[in-house]
């Protein structure tokens, strides 16, 4: 299925409800859920929250007037996500967002009838989340922020970044994640760079991997739970062996990794709240398509990569939607 198969504009959802309609919405209490994968004190957690309740106040939703919101702030284990996600479905709401494929999971799993949307979701179709995007027929649709070709896209920046690279790691340890890594091998032959798969289980094996990339390598880091959780390791010790490495998410870059490109992140939280919106209208997933993200951020740690001796181009820069020097 393409990508423009199944993407749709939600720049018009506020103005798809009548005044009237929002008028009503005054004199009852709505109640929704939240299962974030971060600890409340995260600074990675606070800002798509800020951003996902102001959403819903230009909707017309404001807390306490109309609205109740449960947020649960799981953090990354696995484990304390499911029984987050019991515990928001145990109140009652009429919908969860969710955010991560991890907590989705754990919610898709508590339950069938409460419809779920989430946000920043790699691949739902390989998770098994949702089986059709454009037409989502459980009780679960939303928003993805990779597609199989981001993997080629990864490679050509750090190609780019690093003109001599010859070998890249590709590091992992979500299954679906192995598409990507085909994705990055097909386009590894008109980048001239070997492309292998490095499959993380333990801590303990970043090093090794990330060393065996010293010389003329690269590493491409994909955004599992496994890596956002471990991302101080791999960033140390890429800078130890001097391995260029390029990541999804912005927040890398800002913490001392080399660069990153992904998807806005924080703006699928904003058309989450649409979603959300328009749940609480009478929409159902089915009326919902899973949209995929279409903001992207390109962000280059100059620090880093004078320490890796490299020397950012100007064009690379001027790409940049964000230069840290």
């Amino acid at each position: 299925m393409r990508r423009r198969e199944f993407v749709t504009l939600l720049g018009a959802s506020a103005a798809a409800w009548p005044l009237a309609a929002r008028a009503q919405q005054r004199g009852q209490m709505r109640r929704i859920g939240v299962l974030m994968p971060f600890t409340e004190g995260s600074r990675n957690g606070q800002p798509p929250m800020q951003i996902f309740r102001q959403g819903l106040v230009e909707l017309g939703w404001v807390e306490g007037r109309n609205l109740h919101i449960d947020v649960r702030w799981a953090g990354p284990d696995t484990a304390t996500q499911q029984r987050y996600a019991r515990e928001l479905v145990a109140t009652a709401p009429e919908v969860i967002v969710a955010s991560g494929t991890i907590a989705t999971q754990a919610l898709r799993d508590a339950t069938r009838t409460v419809l779920i949307v989430f946000v920043g979701l790699s691949d739902p179709v390989a998770t098994g989340i949702v089986s059709n995007l454009p037409r989502p027929h459980a009780n679960v649709t939303g928003f993805m922020i990779l597609e199989h070709s981001m993997a080629g896209k990864w490679l050509s920046l750090l190609k780019d970044m690093a003109p001599g690279l010859a070998r890249v790691a590709v590091l992992f340890e979500a299954p679906w994640a192995a598409f990507y890594v085909r994705a990055a091998q097909d386009a590894s032959e008109r980048l001239a760079i070997k492309v292998t798969a490095a499959e993380m289980h333990h801590v303990a094996e970043i090093e090794p991997a990330i060393a065996a990339m010293s010389g003329d390598g690269g590493v491409v880091v994909f955004p599992d739970s496994f890596n956002i959780t471990n991302r101080a390791a791999t960033i140390a010790v890429a800078a130890k062996y001097r391995v260029p490495a390029i990541y999804a998410g912005r927040y890398n870059t800002v913490d001392g990794g080399l660069m990153s490109y992904g998807a806005d992140t924080k703006l699928q939280f904003r058309d989450g709240a649409a979603y959300v919106d328009r749940i609480l209208h009478g929409a159902k997933p089915a009326d919902l398509p899973v949209q995929f993200a279409t903001k992207f951020e390109l962000a280059i740690n100059l620090k880093t990569a004078k320490a890796l001796g490299l020397d950012v181009s100007q064009q690379l820069q001027f790409l940049a939607d964000e230069v840290i020097e």
